[in-house]
């Protein structure tokens, strides 16, 4: 079919053969792309950060905020990054082309994923361990045993002060004791020694680093291996993975669902979380939109890189914009399914030791590693739940680190060694100081770091490349659609979702505290290296910028003015899509963009279903 005519015969012999773009690779199906996304949003932070959010900001009542939160900035911006990848085939680096001077924003996002890749592999770690410590029965956190001391006990401890002398037993010696005598001394239930003294060997402070613990590096090592051998040979492995992790975790979901409202005291639970005990005056509170909207973007992974790396897969003409509504309200659902289930085994938690829900409920790994596993110890056939929990939780947290790390099957290589990089660099968070350092990344890496990059994107897109033309670029992949179907589009990029992640960042930043794990506070050379980690991934987008200044021609105004323009680079990447506009002169430099005609799509080229 070799021809002399722009040679596009030989692309379509290439469509039919080889995928739409066998150069870099293309999604085998719209299923797999669809499912991959959807694995790489919905991670660990729906099982244990949502549920937890929702108790923390009035239970039900945060959902409210929640939803206002992902129309007003969630979707506008999960379908910008999709657009933005699937238009020009590339990641997050080069698809700065459409606006040079902030290509260290790209840079900046996949520094972020790769510091956040370092402490979401101790996780999935921490997951492996507990899923193979399942197989015991009992399950090894169920009872105080040989690695507890005197603090663990399985019930709360009251004594009694009869004449100056504090009496264990008194009721089981038939002592009466006014409730001015009663005593409750703390105590630490079973699962929160054993994740303290024997998963991680806990030291007192970051100072105390301690050796490695070598059965977390084991694990450690396990799921690093298991990262590299699902993306050995690109989209094509791990898109045919996803089929399993990205559906499995949602039979858990609905099992532990089913299972958790059937328990004495689950109403408690969803009273709390969905019920009357939802206090609507949290509302009035500026933290609960703050803590809505972060959470909408840390679920989404909105400002990552891996959202525009996995889009930069699909088919120039798929519909991007079906996938963006798919995708970001599936993972809201995720969210809300997952508080159903762990609110109703928190709700038979909180029976068991008779104390309120609001009690048994701890944040982050707590949530997951503690609380979590207590009440799956009290569940019949406990160790069966506890293997398929973890075994939830390490799909999911395998899920997104495939969004993470995405490279094509020419880069096997590149694969197993960022697979081996990551390791290494792991390596120190599963010391006996391990958690401090997960949760000093976590606190400064993963948290506002996010907002500024998320604002930096949707700024240099919609007000210096330009929202009208990145609209008539999604034209080109969506067909020509009239005024009124962008309108909504239009007035959230230019307006609503910068304003709203603009008021978030300054309000972050107004009530930043220094972060704790626990009780135990950071020395001020940790704090300090949190806040190095910080400048080094931002420093990259004014250091680029001025490389790219210095490097371009003219005079000041000039230069600036040729790296705010698109690229000579920057266009659909095969020849067939690049239509009147990109076909000989850039548009962003030559001709007039408004007048632009969008091809005819190719029948070969076009995805005829969204699933």
């Amino acid at each position: 079919m070799q021809t002399d005519h722009s040679g596009q015969d030989v692309q379509k012999l290439h469509v039919e053969e080889g995928g739409e773009n066998p150069g870099r690779g293309t999604w085998a199906s719209k299923k797999e792309y669809i499912l991959s996304t959807i694995g790489y949003a919905v991670g660990l932070g729906n099982i244990w950060r949502f549920p937890y959010l929702a108790y923390k900001n009035g239970g039900g009542a945060f959902l409210i905020p929640y939803f206002v939160m992902l129309v007003l900035a969630g979707i506008p911006l999960f379908f910008l990054e999709s657009a933005l990848g699937q238009f020009c085939s590339q990641g997050p680096v080069h698809v700065w082309g459409a606006v040079p001077i902030l290509q260290g924003v790209g840079v900046a996002m996949v520094l972020v994923t790769l510091m956040v890749s370092i402490y979401y592999n101790v996780i999935i770690a921490y997951s492996l361990y507990y899923m193979l410590a399942s197989f015991q029965s009992p399950l090894p956190w169920s009872t105080c045993v040989e690695w507890a001391d005197s603090h663990c006990s399985t019930s709360p401890k009251e004594y009694c002060n009869v004449s100056g002398l504090l009496v264990a037993n008194w009721t089981q010696e038939n002592i009466s004791c006014p409730s001015s005598s009663k005593i409750r001394v703390p105590v630490q239930s079973p699962s929160e020694q054993y994740w303290d003294h024997v998963t991680l060997q806990r030291s007192a402070s970051i100072e105390e680093t301690g050796p490695v613990v070598w059965h977390l590096a084991l694990c450690l090592l396990l799921s690093s291996i298991l990262v590299a051998a699902a993306l050995i040979k690109g989209i094509k492995s791990s898109g045919k993975v996803v089929y399993f992790t990205a559906t499995f975790p949602y039979v858990v979901l609905v099992v532990l669902l089913i299972r958790g409202v059937t328990l004495e005291g689950a109403r408690d639970g969803m009273e709390l979380y969905v019920g009357s005990r939802s206090n609507l005056t949290k509302l009035t509170e500026a933290q609960v939109w703050k803590d809505a909207a972060t959470q909408t973007f840390y679920s989404l992974s909105v400002g990552w890189g891996g959202v525009v790396t996995l889009a930069s897969y699909s088919k120039f003409h798929n519909n991007v914009l079906k996938d963006a509504f798919v995708v970001t309200l599936t993972n809201a659902g995720t969210s809300v399914l997952a508080g159903c289930a762990i609110f109703s085994i928190l709700g038979h938690m909180a029976h068991v030791y008779k104390m309120p829900v609001e009690d048994v409920v701890k944040e982050g790994f707590g949530l997951a590693f503690i609380a979590y596993a207590d009440a799956l110890s009290k569940l019949p056939v406990s160790s069966l739940w506890s293997f398929l929990f973890f075994f939830m939780l390490l799909t999911v947290g395998l899920d997104s680190q495939f969004g993470g790390i995405a490279f094509t099957s020419k880069h096997a290589t590149l694969t197993m060694t960022a697979s081996g990089f990551l390791y290494l660099l792991g390596l120190p968070c599963v010391t006996q100081a391990g958690i401090y350092w997960v949760t000093l990344i976590d606190q400064f890496v993963a948290s506002w770091v996010l907002l500024i990059l998320a604002l930096l994107e949707i700024l240099g897109v919609v007000y210096i490349y330009g929202g009208n033309r990145f609209i008539m670029d999604a034209e080109m992949m969506l067909g020509q659609k009239n005024t009124s179907y962008w309108f909504w589009w239009r007035v959230c990029w230019f307006f609503i979702s910068p304003g709203v992640i603009l008021v978030i960042l300054i309000w972050s930043l107004l009530t930043f505290t220094p972060p704790t794990y626990g009780t135990v506070h950071y020395p001020v050379w940790a704090l300090a290296l949190g806040w190095c980690m910080v400048a080094f991934i931002l420093l990259w987008i004014p250091a680029i910028a001025a490389w790219k200044l210095i490097k371009a021609q003219g005079n000041a105004a000039e230069r600036v003015k040729s790296l705010c323009s698109p690229s000579e680079k920057w266009h659909p990447y095969l020849d067939v899509h690049r239509g009147e506009c990109y076909s000989e002169v850039d548009c962003g430099r030559g001709k007039n963009h408004s007048k632009r005609t969008t091809p005819e799509p190719d029948v070969n080229v076009i995805s005829s279903s969204w699933l």
